[in-house]
């Protein structure tokens, strides 16, 4: 082998299988599995997945902050549940057609929200989300209130009917792990490079010629993006969908997510989605009400004790490789 190849060989080697690895890994869960709940978990973890990355986008890489995007989730559930229940609109079709809705909506929430800085574009996100919900409740004719919509059609593909827990998860860990290869590709491409500058300096980043108003509207409308297909795909497979799921609360663990797995790279959306999804199982077993206890404690050691930048479980990973110290 010529030493040019050699070179192209090694560079590409490690840039790939760590995404190989993990999507390996998750793919081949059915094939270990047929545990309904586990198999379930696995795929509630997918969708929580899709989200958490479009959330490092906003608040990792452009260091946006949203407190609402629950609300997000609960526009692709109830819009496709409305759409399948009552239009009768293919189920494919209504997913999109409400990522669409959501990515309009986020388009004309963030246009004034965007321009504030700091706790308050949180608090406005916040009000944003807490607006959702209320509507949600109160706008029965449409969203039957606090009964929720039931008879949610699952998903299907000609001969393939994803309410199958197996057939399912791979179906949501193959759209994850696209998102996910395209939060990893977006953070080196130009766009990238752009939400980096401006995450470190507006002003700077202005200064060379970054749109930063149309930058921050671009990502808030593609994390908007990615939760409503994550709430599509819980809508359809769980066949229900009621407010409980899309509150403040919601918001709030997403965001622990992001702070938990750290900032530092979108390898941290793994780390934040596999504690979030995990830790409340085995909580719940214990005392079920201790769930929003215990996660409030844990971003209180997080932020006292440690960088929010790199998030303890990415440092653990470096500490492991050898590249920092404590």
């Amino acid at each position: 082998m010529s030493g040019g190849t050699s070179s192209r060989v090694s560079r590409f080697v490690p840039r790939n299988w760590s995404f190989a690895v993990l999507a390996v890994a998750v793919l081949l869960v059915p094939a270990f599995t047929r545990d309904t709940y586990i198999l379930s978990i696995f795929a509630f973890m997918a969708t929580r997945f899709m989200v958490v990355v479009g959330l490092w986008l906003l608040l990792g890489l452009a260091g946006q902050i949203s407190l609402g995007h629950a609300a997000f989730v609960g526009l692709g559930a109830y819009g496709s549940a409305i759409l399948v229940t009552r239009a009768d609109v293919n189920p494919w079709l209504a997913l999109v057609m409400s990522a669409v809705l959501a990515a309009a909506i986020a388009g004309l929430i963030g246009i004034p929200t965007l321009k504030l800085k700091g706790h308050y574009l949180a608090m406005a996100t916040m009000g944003f989300g807490e607006i959702i919900h209320i509507l949600l409740i109160q706008l029965k004719g449409l969203t039957n209130g606090t009964d929720g919509i039931t008879g949610i059609p699952p998903l299907s593909l000609g001969p393939l009917n994803f309410s199958d827990p197996r057939l399912y998860h791979l179906l949501v860990w193959v759209v994850a792990l696209i998102f996910f290869l395209l939060a990893l590709n977006l953070t080196n491409s130009r766009l990238g490079r752009a939400l980096q500058a401006l995450r470190r300096s507006e002003v700077a980043a202005q200064s060379l010629g970054v749109d930063t108003s149309w930058r921050k509207l671009q990502v808030f409308m593609l994390s908007a993006v990615a939760a409503s297909i994550a709430g599509s795909f819980d809508a359809h497979y769980v066949q229900f969908v009621s407010p409980d799921s899309f509150t403040l609360n919601v918001s709030v663990i997403l965001v622990c997510s992001v702070v938990i797995g750290g900032f530092r790279s979108v390898w941290g959306a793994v780390w934040g989605t596999l504690l979030i999804t995990i830790l409340p199982e085995i909580i719940k077993r214990f005392n079920e009400d201790a769930v929003n206890l215990v996660f409030g404690l844990l971003i209180i050691v997080i932020v006292v004790l440690l960088p929010v930048k790199s998030g303890p479980l990415a440092r653990l990973q470096l500490l492991l490789r050898g590249r920092e110290r404590l």
